[in-house]
């Protein structure tokens, strides 16, 4: 029986998103450092943040979420994503999404990832006006 290596995530987003999405994440699951790794494009090109993205994860599993569909940061995902089969990319983030992955980054990323859609939508609701 093989071992299952479990998939990392890194966020991409404007400004500090991604850290708050981090720390809020550890503080509800209370997962360790690294599962979760935030990285904010201020400063950077879309090109050196995705080689920071290379350097960090090398060969290993990794979903990258970003806070939107175009941009930099979507951009940056789409760099560090092509051409390699171990990587995906989830845009538009939201905390019930990235709870259901650190909860189950042991699935293959075909089975993940449509997963982390559903719960990303599911998570989008409405209280009103009636």
């Amino acid at each position: 029986m093989s071992e299952v290596e479990p998939i990392r995530g890194i966020l991409l987003s404007h400004g500090s998103l991604a850290e708050g999405m981090v720390d809020a994440v550890q503080r509800i699951a209370g997962t360790e450092d690294g599962v979760l790794v935030a990285m904010s494009n201020d400063g950077q090109s879309p090109q050196g943040l995705a080689d920071q993205v290379d350097a960090l994860v090398g060969g290993a599993p990794v979903v990258v979420f970003t806070d939107l569909g175009t941009g930099s940061c979507a951009l940056t995902a789409h760099l560090t994503c092509r051409n390699h089969g171990r990587r995906a990319v989830v845009f538009g983030m939201n905390l019930p999404m990235l709870l259901d992955f650190v909860f189950h980054r042991e699935l293959p990323l075909a089975q993940l990832v449509p997963r982390l859609l559903e719960k990303g939508k599911e998570g989008v609701k409405s209280a009103g006006p009636e």
